[in-house]
C-alpha cells in the first residue's frame, strides 16, 4: 500500500509559494507563510491517517477455463467498509498473452455496500497462465491523497481452444437448428437405419417423405435415418514450422485445434470414437480413439498446452504411430500446410501408407491473401513488380492444385479452405462421409 499526493494537494501547496514571493516586498508575511505551511502539513497528515486503514475488500471470480481469441468474463466483488462513498479505479495484472480494452475500470461504491464489476479478457495464446495482482486507486476523505492498493490475488486459468463455439452448437442443437450453423448433407444416414419422423425441410429428398404420416398430420413429414456410430475419428495436427503462420490473429495450428474440438464434440455426441495425435519433428501427444461423454474433453486436455514449433514436419513419425497403434479402420483427419516439393512428397507417401486401411482426409489451408493477388482486375492496373507477385501467386496455387489432384488420385479426400470457412466446411464433409458410408 502507498499514498501519493493528489492534484488538490499540489495546488494547495502553491499557496505558501505565493506568500514566499510576497516576502520579497513585505517581510511581515513570514509568519503567515509558516502558519500556512504548518496548517497544510497538519491537514495533509490528518487526511492521510484517515485513509491509511484498509477501507474495502475485493474478490475475483473467473472461470478455470478460458477460450482463446474470445472475450472471457471476469467478475470482481468490491465491498466497502467505510461510512463514505468511494470512487475506485481498478486495473488487473494480466498475463503477457492476454489483453483487455476495459481498463481502467471506475466504480462508485456507496458506504458499507458491495458493488460487482465485470470486465473481459481476451487471451491470444493457449496454455496455463495466472491472472496477477489487482491495483486499485481511490481518494482520501479530503481528496488530498490518492491511495494505491496492491492486492496479490493470483487466479490460475487454463486457456483452451475456442470452447464457446461448442456451447453455441449445443444451444442450437437443443432447438434442433443445427442447419443454421452448418449446411448439412441431404440425408443424415443410410436408407436402412430409420431413426425418427420429423417435419419436411427444404433440401430433403422427396423419397424420404412418409406419405402415411403426411396424410395423418396434414403436412409434409420426412423420415430421418440414423448415422452409423461407433466409428473411429483420428485427428492428426501438424505442429511444424509452416503451422506457425498466423491469420485472423491466430496461428494455423490454433485454427486446426479449434476445428478439431468442434468436430470432436459433434462426433462424440453421435457415438463415434475420437482420438488426437499431434506431431512436428516427432510425435508430441497421442490420445487413442475413445468414445463417451468425456471424449471431447480428453481431446482438449491433450492439446490445449501445445504450440507449433520452428522445426521441419516429420510425417513418417506420425505414420509409424498410426500404423502401429490404430488397427481399426478410421477417418484420419490431417491438418497440415504444404508449400514445397519435399513436404508434398512426404504427404503423398503418407496418403499411400494410410490407404486402404484408413480413410485419410487432408485439410490444407488456403491463403486468402494469395488468392487476392490473382484478381484479374487488380492485375490490369498493376505495375511490373505487382505482375511478378501475381505470377508467383499463380504458380503457388497451381502447385497446390497438383498436390490435391495427386492426393485424390491416391484415393484420399482433400479440403482446401481458408481458415474463416474451416469449421463449417469440415463439419459438412464429415456428415457427407457418414451419410455416404465411406467408413
Amino acid at each position: 500500500m502507498s499514498i501519493v499526493p493528489s492534484r488538490a494537494l499540489v495546488l494547495l501547496a502553491l499557496a505558501p509559494l505565493v506568500l514566499a514571493f510576497g516576502m520579497l516586498f513585505d517581510k511581515t508575511l513570514l509568519w503567515p507563510m509558516l502558519a500556512t505551511d504548518a496548517g497544510i502539513v497538519l491537514v495533509a497528515i490528518f487526511d492521510g491517517l484517515l485513509t491509511w486503514r484498509p477501507t474495502f475488500t475485493v474478490k475475483r471470480h473467473a472461470a478455470q477455463v478460458f477460450s482463446i481469441g474470445r472475450p472471457n468474463p471476469i467478475t470482481l466483488e468490491v465491498r466497502s467498509r467505510t461510512f463514505r462513498t468511494l470512487t475506485v479505479e481498478i486495473k488487473d495484472d494480466l498475463f503477457d498473452t492476454a489483453e483487455s480494452t476495459d481498463f481502467p475500470i471506475s466504480v462508485e461504491v456507496p458506504a458499507r455496500t458491495q458493488r460487482v464489476v465485470k470486465y473481459h479478457v481476451t487471451p491470444t495464446k493457449r496454455g496455463a497462465f495466472v491472472l496477477g495482482s489487482l491495483h486499485l486507486r481511490y481518494r482520501s476523505p479530503l481528496g488530498l491523497w490518492i491511495r494505491q492498493v496492491h492486492l496479490p490475488i493470483h487466479t490460475p486459468v487454463r486457456v483452451y481452444p475456442d470452447v464457446t463455439a461448442v456451447r453455441q452448437y449445443e444451444l442450437l442443437a437443443r432447438e434442433d437448428r443445427e442447419s443454421s450453423m452448418f449446411r448439412t448433407s441431404k440425408r443424415r444416414g443410410g436408407e436402412s437405419e430409420f431413426e425418427r419422423l420429423r417435419e419436411y425441410r427444404r433440401g430433403d429428398e422427396y423419397r424420404s417423405i412418409d406419405w402415411k404420416a403426411t396424410a395423418r398430420k396434414q403436412k409434409l413429414i420426412s423420415r430421418e435415418y440414423q448415422l452409423e456410430s461407433n466409428q473411429n475419428i483420428l485427428f492428426l495436427i501438424d505442429a511444424g514450422r509452416l503451422m506457425t503462420a498466423e491469420t485472423g490473429g491466430m496461428s494455423l495450428f490454433d485454427h486446426a485445434l479449434n476445428s478439431t474440438l468442434m468436430l470432436a464434440h459433434v462426433a462424440a455426441k453421435g457415438g463415434d470414437n475420437i482420438g488426437l495425435l499431434t506431431f512436428a519433428d516427432d510425435v508430441r501427444t497421442y490420445a487413442p480413439p475413445e468414445g463417451g461423454s468425456r471424449a471431447a474433453r480428453r481431446i482438449v486436455q491433450a492439446g490445449y498446452n501445445l504450440h507449433p514449433e520452428l522445426v521441419e514436419t516429420n510425417y513418417e513419425a506420425a505414420y509409424q504411430k498410426v500404423s502401429t497403434l490404430v488397427r481399426k479402420r478410421s477417418l484420419v483427419v490431417l491438418f497440415t500446410q504444404v508449400l514445397d516439393d519435399l513436404s508434398a512428397k512426404a504427404v503423398i507417401r503418407l496418403a499411400r501408407g494410410l490407404l486402404p486401411r484408413h480413410l485419410p482426409l487432408f485439410v490444407l489451408f488456403r491463403d486468402a491473401d494469395v488468392d487476392a493477388l490473382l484478381d484479374p482486375q487488380a492485375a490490369t492496373t498493376a505495375d511490373e513488380g505487382d505482375l511478378y507477385t501475381s505470377a508467383a501467386a499463380a504458380e503457388l496455387v497451381s502447385f497446390r492444385d497438383r498436390i490435391m489432384r495427386e492426393l485424390k488420385k491416391q484415393g484420399a479426400l482433400v479440403l482446401d479452405v481458408p481458415t474463416s470457412d474451416l469449421t463449417p466446411t469440415l463439419m459438412n464433409r464429415y456428415l457427407e462421409i457418414k451419410a455416404r458410408h465411406l467408413l
